[in-house]
């Protein structure tokens, strides 16, 4: 990931050998600075998996590696009580530094992995090339752009449809109808599981595009759910964009 420093793997080793001291009393903190809360819940017969968990996360978010965090692990284990840390808190560090890991690689990434749609980094990303391209003396985003926004509402008595993976074949079905009115040249990305939005042209027929789009996805099968869709105005700002993007993943 290109996230690790040799400090970094100086300091595990570093860890790794230092003295297997058992200790008595959390006042003398001699483990790896990130694992004091495991080395507290060690220290007072708690249970570690919680703690560990965290420091997992903590550590992948920071951009250490799953060697320097495991290392940490056992000395931390050794010095409070002279063994090396077991199974299950192995399990739930390594576990918890994975998920933060994938979480960080999915945010980087411009696609979305089970749509393959645009991602909402990659929309952001967009998004604000548009406002510095403003800056060096081209058209406002405001004038020149605007968010076409596509809502799945669950219809009233609607059954929850039974398929794990229907809610991602719906919206690659948005995104191909969405494709089909607006072109390549436009992106078009995943904001939630029901929610995708369209960075379109603002031309002259914007209007006569959005209403195509809502004819095609109405004849679609929805299994259940029922077509919302809005053109969403950019802001002022660069800051004010992001805040209606990360809006808009949120509802």
């Amino acid at each position: 990931m290109g996230m690790f420093t040799a400090r970094s793997k100086q300091r595990s080793a570093d860890a790794v050998r230092s003295p297997a001291t058992p200790m008595d009393t959390p006042g003398d903190m001699g483990f790896p600075v990130e694992f004091e809360a495991v080395g507290e819940a060690l220290v007072v017969e708690e249970c570690p998996l919680a703690s560990c968990e965290a420091t997992g996360r903590v550590m992948a978010a920071d951009g250490a590696s799953v060697d320097e965090a495991l290392f940490g692990l056992r000395a931390t284990w050794q010095l409070v009580r002279g063994q090396d840390p077991d199974f299950e808190a192995t399990v739930a560090l390594a576990r918890a530094w994975g998920e933060e890991t994938l979480s960080h690689v999915n945010q980087l990434s411009c696609e979305d992995p089970l749509t393959g749609l645009a991602s909402l980094p990659h929309v952001r990303t967009i998004v604000a090339g548009l406002y510095r391209a403003e800056m060096r003396g081209g058209a406002h985003p405001r004038d020149s752009h605007a968010l076409v926004v596509v809502d799945l509402l669950a219809l009233p008595g609607a059954r929850p449809p039974r398929d794990p993976f229907g809610g991602a074949l719906r919206l690659m079905s948005l995104g191909e109808s969405a494709q089909a009115v607006f072109g390549r040249a436009e992106v078009i990305a995943r904001l939630t599981p029901q929610r995708i939005v369209v960075l379109a042209l603002r031309e002259s027929r914007l209007g006569v595009r959005v209403r195509l789009l809502r004819r095609l996805i109405e004849g679609m099968e929805l299994d259940g759910y029922g077509p919302r869709i809005w053109i969403e105005g950019l802001p002022a700002s660069e800051t004010a964009s992001r805040h209606l993007l990360d809006e808009l993943a949120r509802r």
